[in-house]
């Protein structure tokens, strides 16, 4: 649905966190809030089941929607809010719901102490398959005005789309970006090290790099020139440094290439594991 952002709505606190997150953003942005309820069929003994008779159909088939979207209109009554009740495979609907929106939002649950967050296999289908960003939501989240937009960014291969994404959800809430590059030493550079005289090359390497970020960055700076930048680029793993700045972030960017083939679908590492462990909620945004 164009100008909507699609909710995939299942009653849990997670779904919720998800719903309430897409309609502040979707009055940044002047766009309509779309509910998605799917509804899988029972097989038909469990349906006739005493636990699970005609009042706990009609409780998740009616009641959860509507309270979400009486909820909804309650905060934020300048945003429409509709839902969408669907039969069918959850991952498979969401995916021909969010063909032509703006935006699909799914909840994800912590997993407790430092295990992270469960991006369940409805998710991870959708995120690999679909040609939308997606934003992935933690329940209980603190509101984050004011946090920067983190973006992850490989200076060797930057994308306009992932990039384009990061800079207007910042400039959308007059938040800093910080674009987090990072970099590892090559092999040979590492096994060089015993052997150069004590030269250690990754303060040059670390100059080389920094200033790589800066080239990538400099025409966005220039088209958005009202949002503060900052540019962090440092050797390590790119998903742990992007995790470690989750946690005074808004939002974090990340892009997923898309990769079209008879093997299956792929998330990559990165995007993966930030889905995993972000503080605060991801935006995974595909690019070729």
């Amino acid at each position: 649905m164009p100008g909507t952002i699609i909710v995939g709505l299942d009653g849990s606190t997670e779904s919720r966190a998800a719903a309430e997150w897409a309609a502040r953003e979707a009055g940044l942005r002047g766009l309509a809030v779309t509910l998605v309820h799917v509804w899988q069929p029972v097989p038909e003994p469990m349906a006739l089941a005493s636990f699970l008779g005609d009042e706990t159909h009609q409780h998740w088939a009616e009641r959860i929607p509507r309270e979400a979207v009486e909820a909804l209109k309650t905060r934020h009554p300048e945003v429409e809010v509709t839902v969408e009740q669907r039969n069918g495979a959850p991952a498979e609907v969401l995916l021909e719901a969010a063909a032509d929106a703006e935006l699909l939002v799914l909840g994800s649950r912590a997993l407790g102490g430092i295990g992270g967050f469960l991006v369940g296999s409805v998710g991870q289908s959708v995120v690999a398959r679909t040609d939308r960003p997606v934003v992935l939501v933690r329940a209980g989240g603190e509101v984050s005005d004011g946090r920067s937009v983190v973006l992850g960014l490989d200076v060797a291969h930057p994308d306009d789309l992932v990039i384009a994404f990061a800079f207007e959800e910042a400039r959308r809430r007059s938040a800093p970006l910080t674009a987090v590059h990072s970099w590892n030493l090559p092999s040979p550079y590492v096994n060089s090290l015993a052997l150069a005289g004590g030269y250690d090359p990754r303060d040059d390497i670390a100059d080389a790099q920094a200033g790589a970020l800066a080239e990538v960055l400099k025409p966005w700076r220039e088209k958005y020139p009202e949002v503060e930048v900052a540019e962090k680029s440092g050797f390590g793993s790119p998903a742990g440094r992007l995790i470690d700045e989750s946690k005074e972030a808004a939002l974090v960017v990340v892009g997923r290439r898309v990769r079209r083939s008879p093997f299956g679908v792929h998330i990559g590492s990165v995007a993966h594991a930030v889905m995993h462990h972000s503080v605060a909620p991801v935006a995974v945004v595909a690019h070729d």
